[in-house]
């Protein structure tokens, strides 16, 4: 995985920064893909090395701990394999719900690098370095939340009434064009307190010398995009990560699925950033699907006790983005449906 990682990323690649095309969104889009649904077939198989299982008693501490709910059967090798095949059912709802999720961030890409006047070209670039430094921050987000959790157990309930005030704002926000005020971004304004900044872009560099200013090294727009960039993933981590959380407690499960979605999240970008207006009700589908997420951490403890499980809500989740996206393409907006009479 971090062999592919880097290649994706361009770590392996001299060559100048280009425009990403259709074609190569989308076989990288193919690649983060079929490696996200890999890993659900590993955990099948050899989940139990995420936890160091090698024995019944370790597999009741990390039941106890982490899947409280799961019954499992009396023979070892049964209970393993059905606690691995919950761990990737937990794995794959999660990580369709980041996935999907994601997608209200490439609305956001889009107005950042409009709004700092970022040429095509560099989209990659600043991705490659802003989606890292989204893992590095979500990767600390998402133990302490799970710590916190572990804990403090009514902390669901904020996060479910969080979800579910964030959901309805989705489906009560008008629709309109959004500016970003470049200058007064809470990013731009920290990275301005600790760096000097360059006033202008220097093709696809991050620092300068300023040979005019006693040689000093000021960052560059580009830079400040990059922080920019991981700042709002960090912010949208807010929605997403609490969700993940009502569908499994285990942090390494949170972290993967985060991972798989936030590393296809650069390619899907590219694969999406020309059709995006094509997808109208995608934006009210993932209102539903926070809504849906926030009631069902609120009130997990009664349908717990009605047997809805993780198969179930993985088909309402697979439910809400289908009929958001057929939708979509039946009843396209106006100016759309006109361009293709």
């Amino acid at each position: 995985m971090i062999f592919v990682m880097l290649l994706d990323l361009g770590a392996f690649s001299k060559s100048e920064s280009h425009v990403v095309s259709f074609k190569e969104a989308a076989i990288w889009s193919a690649i983060w893909v079929a490696l996200a649904v890999g890993f659900y077939f590993f955990l099948r198989n050899y989940g139990y090395l995420i936890h160091d299982i090698s024995s019944p008693e370790a597999l009741e501490a990390v039941r106890g701990r982490l899947f409280k709910t799961l019954d499992l059967p009396e023979a070892y090798e049964l209970a393993k394999q059905k606690f691995q095949n919950n761990m990737a059912l937990e794995y794959i709802t999660g990580y369709l719900v980041e996935y999907s999720l994601s997608v209200d961030n490439i609305f956001v890409f889009i107005l950042i690098f409009s709004s700092f006047g970022v040429r095509p070209k560099f989209y990659k670039k600043v991705l490659v370095w802003g989606i890292l430094g989204s893992i590095f921050l979500r990767f600390i987000f998402i133990f302490l939340g799970a710590a916190l959790i572990q804990r403090f157990d009514w902390i669901l309930y904020i996060f479910g009434a969080f979800l579910v005030y964030t959901g309805i704002r989705i489906l009560f926000t008008d629709d309109e064009e959004e500016n970003i005020d470049t200058k007064n971004h809470p990013a731009v304004k920290i990275t301005s307190r600790y760096f000097n900044v360059y006033e202008t872009f220097v093709s696809d560099r991050f620092f300068i010398r300023n040979k005019y200013k006693n040689n000093k090294v000021f960052v560059t727009p580009l830079f400040v995009v990059i922080i920019v960039i991981a700042f709002t993933d960090v912010i949208f981590a807010v929605d997403s990560i609490p969700a993940i959380f009502s569908i499994t407690k285990d942090p390494y499960i949170v972290f993967f699925s985060n991972v798989f979605a936030i590393m296809g999240l650069r390619s899907m970008f590219f694969f999406l950033v020309n059709i995006i207006d094509m997808f109208t009700y995608l934006k009210y589908g993932l209102g539903v699907l926070l809504t849906f997420i926030g009631v069902k951490m609120l009130a997990h403890h009664w349908l717990e006790e009605w047997g809805f499980s993780n198969q179930h809500s993985l088909l309402v989740i697979v439910g809400i983005l289908a009929l958001s996206i057929i939708l979509s393409l039946a009843f396209p907006p106006k100016e759309e449906a006109e361009k293709q009479v």
